[in-house]
């Protein structure tokens, strides 16, 4: 598996001949330091774990220009195939498990919101949702918490599906902040590789990842650098 973070939520997953995007803000991201087109090439799934317009970001114009597949929640995706113009939609939802030639993607729990703003007024666009990528070659499962609060729930998912790949959010504000953040690490699962993210994009959220990093300790943490791909 290799993975992209291009800042904020935004990653880039290319296991066996898939490249699997998830929540793609882009534009206006002030981490990323590239182009659209070029984040994007290849892709062959748009993978949302939630309606807020800094996860849905550049959503829209990727899956016009590459094809891609949409997953999503159910909401999302009708709202998307309605309202937008998307006509390749995979639906889903909590508890469903979908399978794609190189990859399953399970929606799980994450306590937040999830809505988009349609003319001054927030559209209700489904529960939000964690993300677990399983590999088909027999690489190791990523969860994808979303942007969420801790829940004691989190070991259900550990239980279940046993991600060794975690992407954590840590800005403060809308999510958990750092130690938050490390207590759902350290309490509710088995980590080898713990990715920090949603922090430094807008002014009121943490502006570095350094509060979760210090109180995770050990060797686990890795920070990647934005736009710089690297195994896992």
């Amino acid at each position: 598996m290799r993975i992209t973070w291009f800042g904020h939520s935004a990653f880039r997953v290319e296991t066996g001949g898939s490249v699997v995007l998830i929540d793609p803000f882009l534009t206006g991201n002030q981490t990323f330091t590239g182009t659209v087109d070029e984040a994007s090439a290849g892709a062959t799934h748009v993978v949302l774990t939630h309606g807020h317009d800094d996860h849905i970001g550049d959503t829209i114009d990727i899956l016009k220009k590459t094809g891609a597949t949409l997953v999503a929640n159910a909401e999302i995706c009708t709202w998307m195939s309605s309202q937008k113009g998307i006509e390749k939609v995979s639906p889903g939802n909590h508890g469903g498990r979908q399978s794609f030639e190189d990859f399953d993607v399970a929606f799980v729990q994450a306590w937040h919101s999830s809505s988009f703003m349609g003319e001054g007024t927030p559209v209700y666009l489904g529960n939000p949702a964690g993300v677990v990528l399983i590999p088909k070659d027999g690489g190791r499962t990523l969860y994808h918490m979303g942007d969420t609060d801790i829940f004691s729930d989190m070991a259900l998912i550990n239980e279940i599906y046993r991600p060794k790949i975690g992407i954590v959010p840590v800005g403060d504000r809308f999510t958990m902040g750092g130690e938050l953040a490390a207590m759902a690490c350290r309490k509710f699962f088995e980590f080898e590789t713990v990715i920090p993210c949603h922090y430094g994009t807008f002014p009121i959220i943490d502006q570095t990842p350094d509060k979760f990093v210090e109180a995770m300790g050990g060797n686990t943490v890795f920070v990647p650098e934005p736009g710089k791909a690297f195994d896992a």
